[in-house]
């Protein structure tokens, strides 16, 4: 902007010179003298009244600029979120069975447009609007809330994408026997009632993330939870629900055998299930780093090139020794583990990644990545939960663990950088507060509907596949 004004004042002050000539020229001012001084008057007005109206421009023209930056940014990290959602149609739609892939794709969709539609009318309000346990509700109406410069609209939409994030994680784990009315019906619980009320207690201002003196968590632990882009507000939430529906649901027919063993029942494309997992690896670079929400000035974008760095290194990590355990355990190199390690990467990073180092996120990555291979055994053949795309083990407990390894590596308030335990209590409790409430609603939503309705096709659905008789179609004729 200064170099803006010096340029303009020389062409003022070179214009005038211009005029002066023109008039010695012509013999005005020695006609005249008082023509000089009044254009040298004039000159120097001009002049004052343009350094005056820039001065008072440039702070306002800035902020614009500023503003539509931070803007733009948010918005393309929600456009990247949302092609998460073929991400996931993919991944489920590649780990089951060819006979049910229309009904993996349509919950993909709907789940979007029923998130979006409810989000907007009741969600946002209930996590966004002012409380103690939840929000006051805003039907229809976003006018209530301050975006800190961001457009109202444009922060609606940001947060859409991740609540339909945590609908979509359970209709994995819920693959391939589900009434589809039922999955309508669940999505919108979630979608309006669990995932916005543990979203208020952290992202809305609720009492996880109050640092005021006297708050419950700065009198218990000094600190607060911490949780940057939603290993455990979105994806643990989804997880536990997941875990919770599968179980209540009961396993796929053929399962497992008379003597309780558990029976593998393959994927019938991993081609597509490894494309989804690299379309979920793309939008996790607008899940993590668009959590910055702003990238106009040098902080911003350092802080979202350190985000992206551990975002990356954490996947990297994940997926590498979910591939070296699986090999030694199974003695092969478990393509489908290492794509669920790839993912488990990713849900572990997303609390910490702004607080971590490389070093950690590559430690917390590799954690996840090797727990999400011995979770998936436990749950599969101790709790004899079928979960056919691991949705539980990736989400619910790496999201967990990615929750708590926040508290060891976080290079300022970290256990391990001797900041003591606090801030490690804080993400324990949080971590557990958020899972009980989405498990035990979960529980009692899949409850009620199981003994109103019915969660689970009959046999013969499921033996010839939901496609046809839920949808009338097929996806491969």
């Amino acid at each position: 902007m200064d170099k803006y004004m010096k340029h303009s004042k020389a062409v003022l002050w070179i214009a005038c010179a211009m005029l002066m000539a023109f008039c010695f020229a012509t013999d005005t001012f020695a006609q005249d003298a008082t023509v000089a001084d009044s254009i040298t008057a004039v000159a120097t007005e001009v002049v004052t009244v343009a350094e005056a109206t820039a001065e008072e421009a440039a702070p306002s023209t800035i902020g614009e600029l500023a503003n539509g930056l931070n803007t733009v940014w948010m918005l393309l990290a929600a456009m990247l979120v949302f092609f998460m959602q073929p991400g996931f149609a993919l991944v489920e739609a590649g780990f089951t069975r060819t006979k049910n892939t229309a009904n993996i794709l349509m919950k993909n969709f709907v789940d979007f447009m029923f998130g979006s539609l409810l989000y907007w009318a009741i969600g946002f309000g209930l996590m966004f609007g002012v409380g103690s346990f939840i929000g006051m509700p805003h039907f229809f109406n976003l006018s209530f809330y301050d975006g800190g410069g961001l457009p109202n609209e444009g922060f609606l939409v940001f947060q859409t994408v991740f609540c339909a994030t945590a609908a979509t994680i359970v209709s994995g784990a819920m693959a391939e026997r589900t009434k589809f009315s039922m999955y309508l019906a669940y999505t919108i619980c979630i979608s309006v009632l669990i995932y916005p009320v543990s979203g208020h207690w952290t992202w809305g201002g609720g009492w996880l993330m109050n640092g005021e003196a006297g708050s419950f968590m700065m009198d218990t632990f000094g600190a607060t939870f911490h949780d940057f882009a939603g290993s455990t507000i979105v994806h643990s939430v989804g997880g536990w629900i997941a875990l919770v529906g599968a179980a209540i649901l009961g396993p796929r027919i053929g399962k497992y055998s008379k003597d309780g063993k558990s029976r593998a029942i393959p994927g019938h494309n991993l081609t597509i299930a490894a494309l989804g997992v690299f379309i979920l690896w793309l939008g996790w670079f607008g899940f993590n780093p668009g959590s910055q929400l702003a990238a106009a000035t040098t902080d911003d974008a350092m802080a979202i090139s350190h985000v992206f760095l551990t975002t990356n290194l954490a996947a990297c990590a994940g997926g590498f020794f979910a591939l070296c355990v699986s090999w030694l355990k199974y003695g092969k190199p478990s393509l489908s583990l290492t794509l669920n390690g790839v993912l488990a990467g990713l849900v572990g990073i997303t609390a910490g990644c702004d607080a971590v180092s490389a070093t950690g996120a590559v430690i917390i990555g590799a954690i996840c990545g090797i727990v999400m291979i011995f979770s998936v055994e436990f749950i599969d053949r101790v709790l004899k939960i079928d979960d056919p795309v691991g949705a539980s083990s990736v989400h619910g407990v790496c999201g967990c663990l990615g929750t708590i390894l926040t508290g060891l590596f976080s290079t300022n308030e970290g256990l391990f950088y001797g900041a003591g335990a606090g801030f490690l209590g804080a993400q324990v409790f949080g971590a557990l507060v958020v899972g009980a409430w989405a498990a035990g609603m979960g529980f009692i939503i899949f409850k009620v509907l199981d003994m109103v309705h019915g969660l689970r096709v009959s046999k013969r659905v499921e033996e010839e596949g939901l496609d046809i008789y839920e949808h009338g179609e097929s996806a491969y004729n």
